[in-house]
């Protein structure tokens, strides 16, 4: 249990509040590259497999349980005229992803609009930048500049958030804080600077959950200006991992405008993509090192990624190497998250990309590997592992942080309106109601809820699905002051502080869920979790923090501006998971 070395101020509930009134119009955006991982039909499920297959939870558009639905006197529901467009029909096939090569100076136009694509089989209204899912990999040279023009021609407001990147605050792309809503067919220009290399992605931050699931992410590679910064490689590939919502028939479950549903645990899909593809394979040469720039862009699934049968080898976090490289079995992603794993694929033959939870594995994809040989391999300089001791954790400066206490302390929980949940989800997968009338779970847990803290399948289907942003309010609640969210107004720091601060899942909420948390604009490292020392801490600018955990980071705040704090599961920023900072 976290505690703050002052008494906290109770805690205001705000239970009631509609959350989405918290997160005023802030959303998100989306990624990757031109080459990706897509998922074999030999080990992927198809539509009609996933939704009745024990491998990936069934997702279905029950509305008649969830409670906001709207009635009239026909009994028809009202609600149902405000959902976001679900039709194919005429529209442009999505175009294969692009890379784009960018110098200092370029500018670059884009639109966002809607497309169709087929997943599962069945074609699908999406939403794409220039055309395709994922938008365009941007490759911009370490403190590069470049100009972007979005044109928003798609069917709700939005912006452009280039998640990771200490970019100045003006073009940061969030509604309310930073700029004002982008429109339906207007252009708005942001202004870009890149000053670490890494991989970093870009979304909207408007209706986020809507606008990931629909297809709006796009990758940037920072390439850094020290040519020995990161290891040799034949070739680097992009891919983004997501998963998308399907109903029986193979359609996307509806958005609707007024409410963001699945609120409480996230909107889990039960379609697994790479690339925004069910079925996207990449080859290589035998010998081939390959360089996997990995980034999570799902609503709210955690991924762990691997590749059974080759050696990997992590080089990379959010912003940057890390300072001890290491061999790994497997690639743990949460969403907004990104990794930078080099892979040798020395033997030829078909490998599959596989995401392993504690009791399944399923398939995201498969790379050939050809009988011809590389010309020239990296094998050599692959086998080692290097420690160069230049970067951020081996900084001698940064010990002292290690054992001071804590200047922050943040507990993160939940509210939610019990009395507007239907009473038909009591006892489903483990629920109870406490005598104090609050729901809580039993301790046996779902299959696929581990001892780790992450739920990896979403085990509360039909309580999720009747959890909106108007009777769940998801919290982050300052320990010292009592205050929450968008209410917390003491977090001014000058630029050039470091902050300690420390992170606590509270286990004893409603429905305690792991949750990924992400600093706009900065970046950190994370220094311990439970009190176990991070002996390999890398620049970060999200971090994943299991049920009943406590974290410590230390946030460098090098970036003046009014930045924003939130959960990167989407539907619980759009609930209220959010607060607000600023560097002067």
């Amino acid at each position: 249990m976290c505690t703050p070395p002052t008494k906290c101020a109770p805690v205001n509930l705000i239970l009631g509040l509609r959350a989405s009134a918290l997160f005023v119009p802030m959303v998100f955006l989306g990624l990757f590259g031109p080459e990706g991982l897509a998922a074999d039909p030999a080990h992927v499920d198809h539509v009609a497999a996933a939704v009745s297959s024990d491998d990936l939870h069934t997702v279905t558009a029950d509305h008649e349980s969830c409670p906001m639905m709207d009635r009239g006197a026909n009994g028809r529901d009202k609600s149902l005229k405000q959902r976001f467009p679900l039709g194919a029909k005429g529209l442009p096939k999505a175009s294969r992803t692009e890379t784009i090569s960018l110098n200092s100076g370029d500018v670059i136009e884009m639109e966002l609009a809607p497309v169709k694509k087929k997943i599962g089989g069945r074609w699908l209204r999406m939403l794409a930048y220039n055309g395709s899912v994922p938008g365009p990999t941007l490759r911009v040279r370490q403190g590069g500049k470049i100009t972007l023009r979005l044109r928003n021609r798609g069917d709700t407001e939005t912006s452009l958030h280039t998640h990771g990147v200490r970019l100045p605050n003006a073009f940061d792309g969030v509604p309310g804080l930073t700029q004002k809503t982008q429109r339906i067919g207007e252009t708005l220009e942001y202004r870009l600077e890149f000053p670490d290399p890494g991989v970093y992605w870009y979304h909207p931050h408007v209706r986020t959950d809507y606008a990931l699931a629909s297809g709006l992410y796009g990758a940037v590679v920072v390439t850094p200006t020290d040519t020995s910064y990161w290891p040799p490689v034949n070739r680097e590939i992009v891919l983004a991992l997501a998963d998308i919502a399907l109903d029986p028939s193979g359609d996307r479950i509806p958005f609707f405008k007024e409410f963001v549903d699945h609120a409480l645990m996230g909107r889990f899909g039960n379609s697994l993509l790479t690339n925004g593809d069910t079925d996207h394979r990449f080859a290589v040469k035998r010998g081939e090192v390959v360089r996997l720039y990995l980034t999570n862009v799902a609503n709210a699934r955690v991924f762990n990624l691997a590749i059974p049968g080759v050696r990997m080898k992590q080089v990379g976090a959010d912003l940057g190497r890390y300072p001890k490289e290491t061999w790994v079995d497997s690639v743990v992603l949460a969403p907004g998250e990104r990794r930078v794993v080099d892979v040798l694929f020395d033997r030829p033959g078909h490998y599959p990309l596989q995401h392993r939870t504690p009791n399944k594995t399923h398939s995201l994809g498969s790379v050939t590997v050809n009988q011809q040989t590389i010309s020239r391999s990296y094998a050599k300089a692959f086998s080692l592992l290097r420690t160069e001791g230049r970067d951020a954790g081996n900084n001698a400066a940064l010990e002292p942080f290690f054992s001071i206490e804590p200047q922050k302390y943040l507990k993160l929980t939940l509210d939610m309106d019990h009395s507007l949940m239907e009473a038909s989800t009591i006892g489903e997968h483990g629920l109870h109601r406490m005598p104090d009338g609050t729901l809580m779970k039993h301790a046996a847990m779902g299959e696929e809820e581990s001892g780790d803290g992450i739920e990896w399948e979403d085990t509360m289907a039909t309580m999720n699905r009747a959890a909106t942003s108007k009777t769940v309010v998801w919290k982050m609640v300052d320990e010292i002051t009592g205050k929450e969210n968008m209410a917390i107004e003491t977090w001014n720091f000058t630029q050039g502080d470091k902050i300690k601060i420390r992170l606590f899942n509270d286990p004893n909420g409603m429905h305690p869920m792991y949750h990924p948390i992400h600093f706009h604009g900065q970046r950190f490292l994370v220094l311990a979790t439970n009190g176990v020392r991070n002996t390999n801490p890398a620049w970060q600018d999200t971090t994943l923090i299991p049920q009943g955990a406590t974290v410590d980071i230390l946030l460098d705040a090098s970036n003046p501006g009014k930045w924003m704090a939130h959960c990167h599961i989407v539907e619980h920023a759009e609930s209220g998971m959010m607060l607000p900072f600023q560097v002067k």
